[in-house]
């Protein structure tokens, strides 16, 4: 994806990896894994509203990411994407940019092989566990990546890049945003930061984002006003993005993300309008 690159994160994004950043952000733990009764779901989504995990607002928060990962509201044209951005993280590929050089690539296509395990990528995973935390191409290539666009025409891979997307980024990021007792919008400023910034508790991470907003304001699930913590959580998230080149615009967040908040649209009603990297985009 050619104008976002996430900071690379160590292999094993499985339930145990997980479980060890959710061990060093407690809030993530206990929203990311607990599955809310009905009564508390309803209760999350607070006076500002909305709840980014049904399936209107999901498909907004797809379009709204594949606009800034790839200039395209078209998100489910993405599952046969993949190329090497130069970012030292191998190959970046599919609906969230899985890398081959940070593990989720290859928890991807493992998850895969287990579902489908006649597939065009599995005789990749010897090479795939070889790469990981590089960013080589041994034993990839031109080979791995038409397997990559032949699987991606299938289901079964489709299904599995949605079943990744949700397991390591989408539901983290939006039992997070319930647990913090954000609306939608604020559901979905987490959803683009985990995107980008991947899982954890460093400096660079969304965990690491976190903290360093819970220093300025509070949430509204510690008694602090939705706004004023948004703003605090997207200024430490721009902090974050100009110390890499290759995120250093920031219009994802100026022009599309603190639009949406000084507009009062926390429950990110459509209509939406806004742009990124100067390029236009509505939903209505």
């Amino acid at each position: 994806m050619s104008k976002t690159m996430r900071p690379v994160f160590a292999r094993g994004l499985g339930m145990a990896s997980i479980l060890a950043v959710a061990i060093a952000t407690p809030a993530l733990s206990n929203a990311a894994f607990a599955a809310p009764s009905p009564i508390a779901a309803a209760q999350s989504a607070f006076a500002s509203g909305g709840d980014l995990a049904t399936p209107e607002k999901k498909e907004i928060a797809m379009k709204l990411v594949s606009s800034a990962e790839n200039s395209s509201l078209d998100w489910k044209a993405q599952y046969k994407y993949i190329e090497d951005i130069g970012d030292g993280r191998g190959y970046t590929a599919g609906i969230v940019g899985f890398c081959s050089g940070t593990g989720d690539m290859l928890d991807l296509v493992e998850a895969y092989t287990k579902a489908t395990p006649d597939n065009p990528l599995a005789k990749f995973l010897p090479a795939l566990r070889k790469v990981n935390g590089t960013p080589s191409h041994d034993g990839l290539g031109a080979p791995f990546e038409n397997a990559w666009k032949q699987a991606a025409a299938t289901s079964e891979f489709q299904t599995a890049q949605n079943n990744e997307r949700d397991r390591v980024y989408f539901n983290p990021a939006v039992g997070q945003g319930k647990s913090d007792k954000l609306g939608a919008l604020g559901q979905f400023v987490y959803y683009d930061a985990i995107v980008m910034h991947g899982p954890g508790d460093s400096t660079d991470s969304f965990g690491g984002i976190r903290a360093a907003a819970l220093q300025k304001a509070k949430p509204p699930s510690q008694g602090g006003d939705e706004k004023t913590y948004l703003k605090a959580f997207l200024e430490a998230r721009k902090v974050v993005m100009k110390k890499e080149e290759a995120h250093a615009d920031t219009s994802r967040v100026d022009t599309e993300q603190l639009k949406f908040l000084n507009e009062d649209n926390l429950d990110l009603h459509t209509p939406l309008s806004w742009q990124v990297y100067g390029d236009p985009y509505e939903i209505r």
